[in-house]
C-alpha cells in the first residue's frame, strides 16, 4: 500500500494539476484525425529538410499520434498533440498554430497572488521578474531548481522541450525558459527555486489571473520599432527592432544627415525577429561598399512523381556503384534516389543586386545580435557578410528562416512548414545553427535583471569601436 501511494504522489508530482479550466471541446474525432493527417501528408511532400529527418521516426511518431488523439478529451489536448509531432521536424518556421480561441487560455506569467517572469541563461531558469508585493518573498534572480519534483533540466526534458518547435538550441533553451510553467487556469505547479541569497524556498503555484500591475522591474525591451541616441560623442547608435514595417525604413532614412556625422556607428538588431527581407536590404544598402552583392542562396524540393517511383526502387549503394542493369549511371542514380528521399532540390537563381545610394556610412559599424534576431534580419547580416567596415558582436543569431506554406487545419487552426532552404551566398548552412558573430558575447545574468544599467554586448561594441582606428 505504501509503494502504491509512492508511486501515485510521484506521478501528482511531475504533471501540472488542473483544477479548473473552461476549455472547448469541439472537434470529432474524425477532424481530429483528418486534421492529424493533413498536416503529415503535407510536411511529407513540402517540408524542405525532410531528408534530415529520421523518416521510420517519423512515421512511428505519426502513428502513435493517431493513437493519443483518439484519447484527447478537448481542443487543445488534441492540438498539443500536433504540436509534439511537429516539434520532430526541429524548424522554427515549421508550426502548429491553435486557434485564436485556445492561444488566448493559454498562460505563462499569471499565478493569482504571483506573476513571474522567467527567462534562459545558459540553460537555467531564472526569474527575471515578479509583481511588486512579492519581490522581497521571491526575489528577482531566483534560480527555478525544481518543477512538480523533478529538476528543472529533467521537467523541461519532458514536458516542455517535446512541444516546442525551433531550429537550434538556444531558440529552445530560451522558449522552454519562457514555457516553463505555461498552463491553462487552475493548472498547478509546486516549484522549488534557489534565492541569490542561496535559500531554497518552496511554491504552490496555481495559474489565475493576477490583478497586481506593478512589477519589481521592467523587463520587457523598449516597445519602439526604431531608436536613435548618441552613445558618446562620435558613436551613434541605431536599434531596429523589426523589418515588419516599412516605416522603420522610413524611420532610418530621416535620421540619415545625423548619421552622416556620426565617425562610428553601432546598429542593434537584437530581438529583431524579421519579417520583410525588401525592408532589411532598404537599410543595409547604406552600410554596403560595394555597387553589387549576392543575397542568400534559395533552395526548393524538387518533387517530380516518376523521378521518385525510379528512385523508390534504388538503394545509397546505387549512388556509389551506379545501376548498369537499368543503364542509369552513378550521377542518375543519385539524382533518382535523391528524388526518393526528399534531397533533391530546385536552386533558384542568385541574381546580383545591385545598390543604389547616394548616401553611404562608409565608418566602422558594429552589428549587435542575439538568439532572437531572425528570418529577415539574418538576411540583413547576410547582405553585410563581405562589408569590410561591419563587425558582428553577440550571439549567434536564432537560425531560422524559410518561406512557410499554410495549411488551414479545422477548428479554425492553422499549420506552417517550410518550404525554402536558405544558405549563406557560399552555400553554408546556418539554419540550425545561426549565424556566428565575430566576437561572441554572451548575455549573463545581469543584462536579463537590470537591463537598465547592464548591457555586456553593448559596452564590448563600444569598447571595440573606441579602439578602432
Amino acid at each position: 500500500m505504501m509503494l502504491k501511494k509512492i508511486l501515485i504522489l510521484c506521478l501528482f508530482l511531475q504533471f501540472p494539476v488542473t483544477i479548473f479550466s473552461q476549455i472547448p471541446n469541439t472537434l470529432s474525432l474524425d477532424e481530429k484525425i483528418y486534421g492529424l493527417s493533413k498536416f503529415w501528408s503535407e510536411a511529407n511532400y513540402n517540408f524542405v529538410y525532410l531528408y534530415k529527418v529520421n523518416q521510420a521516426q517519423w512515421d512511428a511518431a505519426y502513428k502513435e499520434a493517431i493513437t493519443n488523439i483518439q484519447s484527447t478529451k478537448n481542443d487543445y489536448d488534441y492540438f498539443r498533440e500536433l504540436q509534439k509531432l511537429c516539434a520532430l521536424l526541429k524548424d522554427g518556421h515549421t508550426l502548429i498554430h491553435m486557434p485564436e480561441n485556445l492561444q488566448n487560455l493559454v498562460m505563462t506569467t499569471h499565478f493569482g497572488a504571483y506573476r513571474l517572469f522567467l527567462t534562459n541563461i545558459d540553460g537555467k531558469v531564472y526569474v527575471m521578474d515578479v509583481n511588486k508585493s512579492k519581490e522581497l518573498e521571491i526575489p528577482v534572480g531566483s534560480e527555478i531548481v525544481k518543477v512538480n519534483g523533478l529538476a528543472t533540466a529533467d521537467y523541461q526534458a519532458r514536458f516542455v522541450k517535446p512541444y516546442l518547435s525551433t531550429s537550434t538550441i538556444d531558440a529552445l533553451d530560451n522558449q522552454a525558459a519562457y514555457s516553463l510553467l505555461a498552463g491553462l487556469e487552475g493548472d498547478q505547479y509546486e516549484i522549488e527555486l534557489l534565492t541569490p541569497k542561496g535559500e531554497r524556498k518552496s511554491f504552490t503555484l496555481t495559474h489565475a489571473t493576477t490583478e497586481e500591475t506593478a512589477l519589481s522591474s521592467v523587463p520587457l525591451p523598449p516597445s519602439q520599432n526604431f531608436e536613435f541616441k548618441w552613445v558618446q560623442k562620435d558613436i551613434a547608435y541605431v536599434a531596429i527592432r523589426t523589418f515588419e514595417d516599412a516605416t522603420v525604413v522610413k524611420e532610418f532614412e530621416a535620421k540619415l544627415p545625423e548619421l552622416q556625422k556620426a565617425k562610428k556607428i553601432i546598429l542593434d538588431i537584437r530581438n529583431n525577429g524579421g519579417g520583410s527581407s525588401r525592408n532589411s536590404l532598404n537599410i543595409a544598402k547604406y552600410f554596403i561598399e560595394q555597387d553589387t552583392i549576392y543575397g542568400a542562396r534559395n533552395y526548393s524540393r524538387e518533387i517530380i512523381p516518376t523521378d521518385r517511383a525510379i528512385g523508390s526502387f534504388l538503394t545509397a549503394a546505387d549512388t556509389v556503384n551506379g545501376k548498369e542493369q537499368w543503364g542509369l549511371s552513378k550521377e542518375d542514380a543519385t539524382a533518382f534516389y535523391k528524388a526518393a528521399q526528399g534531397a533533391k532540390f530546385h536552386e533558384f537563381a542568385q541574381n546580383p543586386i545591385h545598390i543604389q545610394s547616394d548616401s553611404k556610412l562608409s565608418v566602422p559599424t558594429v552589428i549587435l545580435t542575439n538568439n532572437y534576431t531572425a528570418s529577415a534580419a539574418e538576411d540583413f547580416l547576410i547582405y553585410l557578410l563581405n562589408s569590410k567596415n561591419s563587425t558582428q558582436i553577440g550571439e549567434y543569431t536564432n537560425g531560422s528562416t524559410g518561406q512557410p506554406l499554410q495549411v488551414e487545419l479545422p477548428g479554425d487552426a492553422s499549420a506552417w512548414i517550410c518550404t525554402k532552404k536558405v544558405t549563406l551566398p557560399n552555400g553554408e548552412e546556418f539554419v540550425g545553427i545561426g549565424i556566428k558573430p565575430d566576437i561572441v558575447v554572451k548575455r549573463n545574468l545581469n543584462d536579463a535583471l537590470y537591463p537598465s544599467k547592464f548591457d555586456s554586448q553593448l559596452t564590448e561594441a563600444i569598447h571595440f569601436l573606441e579602439n578602432k582606428k
